[in-house]
């Protein structure tokens, strides 16, 4: 199989972009737990559209590290933006299985953890990994 990084980027701009979609819509709905999940997938995706420029992305919900590693290959320009879009992606990541599991350990579901501001906070994360994935694709001349 041959890979081509500029489909993987596109595709994960794509998917990255649909799960914000997702996480707006979800906000209007007051669905709290939904936001934050969906607002997870676009940061790890975001996160991963720029890492697809210089390699496959893994399967993990924290793409922090595989981006912080790309670190000295990336424009000296951006590298406070990989920086950011790492932390973002570090600090959403646990919220996947948070989002879908709860904290079975102290009988939390999901719904018992997240409020508005646990989802207003993500969104805004979501849309921030937007901004920046977009500056640094954009430097890095690639067309999404």
């Amino acid at each position: 199989m041959i890979l081509n990084p500029l489909s993987e980027v596109r595709y994960r701009y794509r998917l990255a972009m649909e799960h914000l979609e997702r996480a707006e819509k979800l906000f209007t709905l007051k669905d709290w737990v939904g936001v934050v999940s969906a607002s997870q997938l676009a940061i790890e995706n975001f996160t991963k559209a720029v890492i697809a420029v210089f390699e496959v992305p893994t399967w993990s919900h924290d793409p922090s590290n595989q981006l912080d590693s790309l670190i000295n290959r990336l424009l000296k320009n951006v590298t406070d933006e990989v920086r950011e879009l790492a932390n973002l992606a570090r600090e959403a990541a646990p919220e996947h299985g948070r989002s879908t599991y709860g904290e079975p350990s102290s009988g939390l579901v999901p719904s018992d953890i997240y409020r508005e501001e646990h989802a207003l906070n993500a969104l805004e994360n979501s849309r921030k990994a937007r901004r920046i994935a977009e500056g640094i694709l954009n430097s890095l001349d690639v067309k999404f």
